[in-house]
């Protein structure tokens, strides 16, 4: 049922969006026609065969601005919501804003683009190295059924550095809707880490693109931890458009009870002499249920390319799923691309052999599930945040900071 969106949009068009540029309104009429065109995504449609969002559909949310809490920028960098950054860098954020993320491959990018104006602009000039790691933290207003758009538009210059920590929090406790869309723009030689976290409210429903896009010799390493909402689909797609540019794209999901997280990443090497390593782990609990779908594409001409993929699940439970797709698409012959995956459960071996050092099954077990998470924690290198999401997994799973069961 896409009426009751459209009928969201013609209200914000008509109030709250009538002050925009001429160019960001065609951007958000194309977007909000392709969205009409298309709808919601059913189970019928490969992408969309393990996730079923008719819940989101059916349910009457209402327009919602979230709140943005955010860390002093460094110097030499900027950090504004998109209104100033609008009126103060019109051209620039021209260059970028809706330039990477589709509204062509999936309905609920288009649906964000229609609603753009809830967002922040991050920008770090040539050759500007952000010393402090910049943080955003988006919370969910309270009220009956919200829904929001988060727009999230990242530009590092030429040779610029930064890490930057995305965070969705909280929210109340009946159904909301967020759907966010960031764009991760990379100039030649720039370096970025970027770190982001969803633990949204239970009843939540929690849909995401993030579209990166890397200049010659960038390199960014991007983590993505999943521990809330009921219902998260999280779409991670890399471009690298320059020789030599270098990708790492590190995931968690530590879900219980009937939560659903569903991760499709798409890596294209359009350029030669490029590296990409992905690994993603998924621990699941209950009736928890994971998904990941990962497709990497080396296009004609990408020569030298470097390509690895890792999806890992363990399952706590009988009743706890997970489905993994790994998918290569390459069209040239001199590359190195490889992929794995596996699902099960604890490795019985490991946890005989803790037992039989004095330990306690349900000690055991807690410690080995957070050793499974922890080698994607250990991958985040922003200061501080690496101990903050050690104790937001060491909370989840029971274990207390000496690997004790608290």
């Amino acid at each position: 049922m896409t009426s009751h969106f459209v009928a969201q949009y013609k209200a914000f068009a008509a109030n709250g969006a009538s002050g925009s540029p001429p160019w960001l309104r065609e951007l958000r009429e194309q977007a909000i026609a392709r969205f009409t065109e298309v709808g919601f995504p059913t189970t019928r449609l490969e992408q969309w065969r393990f996730t079923n969002v008719q819940p989101i559909a059916d349910t009457p949310f209402t327009l919602s601005r979230v709140r943005w809490d955010v860390s002093a920028a460094p110097p030499g960098a900027v950090v504004a919501t998109l209104d100033e950054a609008l009126r103060r860098w019109p051209d620039l954020v021209r260059a970028h804003l809706g330039q990477y993320a589709s509204v062509a491959a999936n309905p609920f990018t288009a649906l964000a683009t229609a609603f753009l104006a809830d967002g922040l602009f991050v920008h770090v000039p040539d050759k500007t190295v952000a010393a402090e790691a910049i943080r955003l933290t988006c919370t969910m207003p309270s009220g009956a059924h919200p829904m929001a758009h988060p727009r999230l538009l990242i530009v590092l210059g030429r040779e610029a550095q930064a890490q930057i920590v995305e965070a969705y929090e909280g929210g109340p406790e009946g159904p909301t809707l967020t759907n966010a869309v960031t764009e991760i723009a990379l100039g030649e030689g720039a370096r970025l880490e970027h770190c982001r976290v969803q633990r949204q409210a239970p009843h939540g429903y929690h849909v995401a693109t993030t579209q990166s896009a890397q200049g010659r010799d960038s390199r960014l390493v991007f983590t993505t931890v999943a521990l809330g909402s009921g219902l998260s689909r999280h779409d991670v797609n890399a471009s690298l458009n320059g020789s030599g540019s270098y990708l790492i794209l590190n995931g968690l999901s530590v879900l219980g009870g009937q939560q659903h997280v569903d991760y499709h990443t798409t890596i294209e090497h359009a350029q030669p002499h490029a590296e990409s390593h992905e690994y993603f782990n998924g621990v699941f609990d209950g009736e928890s249920h994971g998904v990941f779908n990962g497709r990497i594409i080396v296009r004609p001409g990408a020569q030298r390319t470097d390509s690895k993929q890792t999806n890992n699940n363990l399952l706590l439970s009988e009743s706890a799923r997970a489905d993994s797709q790994p998918q290569l698409e390459i069209y040239a012959d001199d590359v190195k691309c490889t992929h794995g995956s596996t699902v099960g459960p604890l490795d019985q071996t490991a946890l005989f052999y803790l037992k039989s050092r004095g330990l306690g099954a349900s000690e055991a077990r807690a410690l080995l599930t957070y050793g499974f998470g922890a080698e994607i924690l250990d991958r985040v290198a922003i200061p501080g945040v690496r101990a903050w999401l050690d104790g937001l997994v060491r909370e989840r799973l029971g274990v207390a900071e000496r690997g004790h069961t608290a």
